[in-house]
C-alpha cells in the first residue's frame, strides 16, 4: 500500500482516464482499470475489491436503468419502421419552396424523431440516409446539409425519452420523469434556434440552398395536408403513450419504456416493416448499445466509489468553490470542464464520472438541482459536435453514400455554428430559468 495525498490521487485518476482513452482503450476498461489499480495501491486488494464489488452491483441493479434497453429497443425498432421516411416526404412538400427549406425540414424531422427515439445513433443515421441525399442532390452546400443532419439528429439525446436523462437521473438522485419534462422546452428552444440560423444564413447566402423546383411540389393542398396528418399520427401516438403516461402519473419511466417498446413494434407492423429479420437486428443492436451503456455505468460506479473514498471529491469541491465570482464562478468552471471533457471522452463517461461529483457542489452553492442538471445536459449536446469524440460526425460519415462526396472536413465546418448556438441556448436558460423549470412544475 502507498500513501498519497488526495490531490495526487485526483490527478492520477483523472489523468489515467484521459491517457487511456487517448491511447485507444475502451472507456469502460479504462475507467474500471484506473479505479481498481488506484484502489489496490491505496488500500490493498481486500478493501479495494470490497468497495469495487459493492459499487459495481449496486449501480447495475438500479431499477431505473432497466429503462435503458427498453428505450434503445424502441429507438432501433423505429429506425427500421419507416416513420421518418413518411414524415420527410410530407414535410418536403410544405417547406421545399423556402430558401433552405430542406434543411429546415431535416431539423423539424430530427425534433419529432427525437421525441420518439431517444438515441442519437438512430436519429442521425435516419437523417443521413433520408435527408442528406435529398439536399446534396438538389444543390445544397455539403457543409450546410451535413450540419443540419448532425444538429437535428443530436436532439435525440436531449428531447425525451432520452437515454442521457435515464442515465443522469440515478447518478444525481433526481426523478427521471422530472428530467424528461425539464428537457422539453430547452430541446424545442434549440430546435427553433437551429431553424432560425438556417433561414437567416440562406437568406444572406441564397446560393447555399436552392429552392426545390415548383414541379416537384405541384401537389394539391388537400393531398399535402392529408399526407402530413397521416405521417404525424404514428409519432404522436408513441409520444402520448410514453411521455403522457409519465406526465399524468400513470406510469414510471421504466414502465413507460416498456409501453414504448411495444408501441414501436406495433408501428413497425402497421408500416409492414416488422419481420423476423428486423426483430433480430433490433434485438442485437439493443444488446450491443445497452450493454455498452450499462458496462460503462457499472465500472464508473466503482471508479467513483474509489474516487470518493480517497477524498478526491473534496479536492474537486474545494477547487470549484475557490473560483472567483461566487456560485456563478463555480458554475462557469463546471460548464467549462464539461465542455472540455466533451472533446476528449463521450457523454456516458462524463455523466457517470462527473455528475456524482459536481451535483453536490451545485446544491451547496444554491442552484435548483433540476435546473443545474439540465444545464449540464444541454452543455453535453456540444460533445456530439466537437471532434475528436464527435459522435454525430462518425454517424454521418459512416451512413452517408460515398457518391455524395461528403468529407469529414465539410461535416466539421457544418457543425461548428451549432456549437455556438448551444452556447447561446445555455445563456438564455441562465437568464430565463423557467424555460427548464415551468413544465416539470405542471406534472401531476
Amino acid at each position: 500500500m502507498i500513501s498519497m495525498s488526495p490531490e495526487i490521487v485526483t490527478v492520477l485518476m483523472i489523468g489515467g482516464i484521459l491517457i487511456g482513452v487517448a491511447l485507444g482503450y475502451p472507456l469502460a476498461l479504462t475507467v474500471g482499470g484506473v479505479g481498481m489499480v488506484i484502489g489496490v495501491l491505496l488500500w490493498g486488494p481486500a478493501i479495494a475489491g470490497e468497495v469495487y464489488y459493492a459499487r459495481f452491483f449496486s449501480g447495475i441493479q438500479n431499477y431505473v436503468l432497466l429503462a435503458v434497453p427498453l428505450f434503445v429497443f424502441m429507438g432501433v425498432m423505429l429506425e427500421h419502421s419507416g416513420v421518418a421516411e413518411g414524415m420527410y416526404d410530407a414535410l418536403y412538400l410544405w417547406f421545399g419552396g423556402l430558401k433552405g427549406g430542406l434543411a429546415v425540414t431535416t431539423i423539424v424531422i430530427g425534433t419529432i424523431v427525437a421525441a420518439c427515439v431517444g438515441i442519437i445513433g438512430a436519429s442521425v443515421t435516419m437523417l443521413a440516409l433520408i435527408a442528406l441525399p435529398a439536399m446534396i442532390n438538389r444543390g445544397y452546400d455539403r457543409s450546410l446539409a451535413a450540419g443540419a443532419v448532425c444538429a437535428g439528429g443530436s436532439l435525440g439525446i436531449l428531447i425525451p425519452p432520452s437515454i442521457m436523462l435515464v442515465v443522469y437521473g440515478p447518478m444525481a438522485g433526481l426523478s427521471v420523469g422530472r428530467l424528461f419534462f425539464g428537457a422539453f422546452l430547452p430541446g424545442f428552444l434549440l430546435s427553433a434556434l437551429y431553424i432560425v440560423y438556417v433561414v437567416v444564413r440562406c437568406i444572406i447566402q441564397p446560393n447555399l440552398a436552392p429552392v426545390v423546383p415548383a414541379s416537384e411540389r405541384a401537389v394539391p393542398m388537400l393531398v399535402k395536408t392529408s399526407r402530413l396528418l397521416k405521417s404525424m399520427v404514428p409519432p404522436v401516438i408513441l409520444i402520448l403513450a410514453v411521455l403522457g403516461s409519465i406526465f399524468f402519473g400513470v406510469a414510471a419511466p421504466t414502465e413507460a419504456a416498456g409501453v414504448g417498446a411495444l408501441a414501436s413494434c406495433l408501428l413497425a407492423a402497421a408500416y409492414r416493416r416488422l419481420d423476423w429479420h428486423t426483430l433480430m437486428r433490433t434485438a442485437l443492436s439493443t444488446v450491443r448499445v445497452a450493454g455498452m451503456i450499462l458496462l460503462i455505468g457499472a465500472f464508473a460506479f466503482s471508479f467513483v466509489g474509489i474516487f470518493m473514498r480517497a477524498n478526491c471529491d473534496r479536492v474537486v469541491t474545494e477547487f470549484v468553490l475557490a473560483a472567483p465570482g461566487g456560485k456563478w464562478g463555480a458554475f462557469l468552471i463546471i460548464m467549462f470542464l464539461c465542455f472540455i471533457l466533451g472533446f476528449l471522452i463521450d457523454w456516458l463517461g462524463i455523466i457517470f464520472i462527473m455528475v456524482p461529483i459536481v451535483t453536490p457542489i451545485g446544491v451547496a452553492v444554491g442552484f435548483d438541482p433540476l435546473w443545474f442538471a439540465m444545464m449540464i445536459c444541454i452543455n453535453l449536446q456540444m460533445s456530439f459536435m466537437t471532434p475528436p469524440f464527435a459522435y454525430a460526425l462518425f454517424y454521418v460519415r459512416g451512413a452517408a453514400d460515398p457518391k455524395l462526396g461528403l468529407t469529414s472536413g465539410s461535416i466539421i465546418v457544418g457543425m461548428v455554428p451549432y456549437v455556438f448556438i448551444i452556447m447561446t441556448a445555455l445563456v438564455l436558460c441562465v437568464i430565463f430559468p423557467q424555460v427548464i423549470l415551468w413544465l416539470p412544475g405542471q406534472m401531476l
